[in-house]
């Protein structure tokens, strides 16, 4: 009995560390429709949630141990179709509420994080390598922030632009996804840095949000690191 008793104290203790070393993310839907965030994990243990419904103004928490990595980014126009739970923007192709391991279809805005424990630098980017579909902010406490904040769909070149049933633009696609040309996905003979330039396209998407990645060699002006395990994440769509 007394054995029982020490073991349970002892989990309960590590359980309380565990707790005590989490990082949050705060999830805020600030888009005046309801949007469906989901996560897609990277590295480290699971998220406790791979997808689920946020209302306007709502917000969701989700605790993420310091080792994490993945994405997050939220789906919108979501509806069942039968049995499957469809979104217009950003599907993940689950056919349900959670994605369950599958990403973003793009186009997509994302939020990167990598976690690195306690005493080590956490780094975290807004990406619109896939594209966009939604505006987003990056915002720890205490330190330094990173955005998309404006509706990129809104200014969409034509050639790049998602469009829905009623002809509105609900998304704007990478050059990469649109033309699948090693010139824009930096691929072949354009994989290096030195070989993979900014082009047009990604100039567009830097000037409309120019702390956000635009192609895959955009690293300078587009990673944010913050101390690991001093602050938690508050993600904002629509800010």
């Amino acid at each position: 009995m007394v054995l029982e008793k020490a073991l349970v104290l002892s989990l309960s203790f590590m359980l309380l560390i565990v707790g005590t070393n989490s990082i949050n993310f705060i999830i805020r839907n600030n888009c005046p429709y309801t949007i469906w965030p989901a996560t897609l994990t990277g590295s480290g243990p699971a998220l406790p949630s791979t997808g689920f419904e946020l209302a306007h103004g709502a917000s969701y928490t989700l605790a993420a141990q310091p080792s994490w990595s993945g994405r997050i980014w939220a789906r919108s126009q979501c509806t069942m179709d039968g049995a499957r739970f469809v979104c217009r923007s950003a599907d993940c192709g689950s056919g349900q509420v959670a994605c369950n391991g599958a990403g973003a279809i793009p186009p997509a805005t994302l939020v990167e994080f990598t976690l690195n424990g306690n005493g080590n630098m956490d780094f975290f980017d807004v990406s619109l390598v896939d594209g966009f579909n939604l505006p987003v902010r990056v915002a720890p406490q205490g330190c330094g922030s990173t955005a998309c904040p404006v509706d990129v769909n809104s200014v969409c070149p034509p050639e790049l632009s998602v469009r829905d049933a009623r002809g509105g633009v609900i998304g704007c696609k990478s050059a990469c996804l649109a033309f699948n040309q090693p010139q824009y996905c930096c691929t072949g003979a354009y994989s290096t840095p030195q070989t993979c330039p900014p082009t047009n396209y990604s100039k567009f998407f830097k000037a409309q949000c120019p702390q956000a990645y635009s192609y895959a060699y955009d690293d300078r002006s587009s990673t944010f690191t913050c101390r690991s395990g001093s602050t938690d994440y508050v993600v904002t769509f629509c800010p």
